[in-house]
């Protein structure tokens, strides 16, 4: 298991965004994310326990992660 922190604009869509990509590349189908709101409320620290499988899955999870909207950190 690898812990993902994910940063990104508060957007209701965050999280669903997050969880769509994870679900497309990993195969697992219980993630738990914990949400932090930044202290002006303007961005959101999303954590998430991701099963991988080795240093390739997790570099396409840091590209696809990467690539949505809302997202701006990959950590």
């Amino acid at each position: 298991m690898l812990n993902f922190k994910i940063m990104g604009v508060a957007h209701d869509r965050l999280v669903d965004d997050i969880i769509a990509v994870l679900q497309r590349h990993a195969e697992q189908t219980d993630y738990s994310p914990s949400i932090k709101p930044s202290t002006k409320g303007n961005y959101h620290s999303v954590r998430v326990d991701v099963r991988v499988i080795d240093k390739d899955h997790i570099e396409l999870l840091y590209t696809e992660l990467s690539k949505l909207e809302l997202v701006r950190y990959v950590l």
